[in-house]
């Protein structure tokens, strides 16, 4: 593989690391793809830019953006900048706790990745949906090594605020495709 390929390569797979906390294990193993309008490779400065209508696929997850750029550092540690109108995502959660994997979906004007403290942020107009939760704010930082998740308003502008819509989760027993032995008496089906 050329050095050229495989900084390419890299710069697939710096984006993808972002969702792959509650992603799909499958979705590891499966090969990267990226198209775009253009792509431009800094070999010197380490750093790769896809634009145009990018899209990245790999397994469930799909990454959309008008322009992607990611640079590497000494270690080998890698950085990535979306930016579009906006930047979108998708990607299917692993199963947990018996309970099908769900789609976690999300978008804002730009989102930062960083893989070395796995971090992602989302900036300008961000949302993020799990299931049929949803959380908006104008930042949303998630660090994917504790689960944490932090979203603020816009400072500047009037009125803005955090946004938040928790769906009431049901019992075990109640959840569809449950044994019906295990529904509570009087329980819908």
């Amino acid at each position: 593989m050329s050095r050229r390929a495989a900084i390419t390569f890299a710069v697939a797979i710096a984006a993808m690391s972002a969702f792959s906390a509650r992603a799909e294990k499958a979705d590891r193993e499966k090969p990267t793809q990226v198209e775009a309008n253009r792509m431009t490779s800094d070999e010197a400065r380490r750093i790769s830019i896809f634009e145009g209508s990018v899209v990245l696929t790999k397994g469930t997850m799909q990454l959309k953006a008008e322009r992607i750029v990611v640079r590497q550092d000494a270690d080998g540690f890698q950085y990535a900048t979306a930016s579009g109108n906006p930047v979108r995502f998708r990607q299917k959660s692993d199963p947990r706790d018996g309970a099908e994997g769900v789609w976690i979906e999300g978008e804002a004007e730009h989102v930062e990745i960083d893989e070395k403290n796995e971090r992602v942020e989302l900036r300008d107009s961000a949302r993020v949906t799990r299931d049929k939760d949803e959380v908006r704010g104008s930042y949303i930082l998630y660090d994917q090594r504790s689960e944490f998740f932090s979203i603020s308003s816009g400072k500047d502008e009037p009125g803005s605020r955090v946004r938040a819509v928790i769906q009431p989760k049901t019992p075990e027993a109640d959840a569809p495709g449950a044994k019906p032995e295990a529904r509570k008496p009087g329980a819908k089906k």
